[in-house]
């Protein structure tokens, strides 16, 4: 898990929206790119200024093979228009 925190409100809500609706979000810090699901956005009410903290879990890379394209369909009655 990733552990992230913020002060922008915008970007806490970006985050509260993609754990709503189950999309994976992406958190670039100065060190790396995090893509994962949200699983959690918590209000931290220790400083003075509002700050979230945000947890994600990040999906595994998957290599992307391309795959076969399907054969194209025949009409039922493919004798009928030749």
């Amino acid at each position: 898990m990733f552990t992230y925190e913020t002060t922008d409100q915008k970007e806490a809500r970006r985050f509260r929206i993609a754990q709503f609706n189950g999309r994976s979000a992406t958190i670039r810090s100065a060190d790396a790119t995090v893509t994962g699901r949200v699983r959690s956005i918590v209000e931290s009410k220790t400083s003075v200024r509002m700050t979230w903290v945000i947890t994600i879990v990040p999906e595994e890379r998957t290599s992307m093979v391309p795959t076969a394209r399907p054969a194209p369909r025949m009409p039922i009655a493919a004798e009928d228009y030749v």
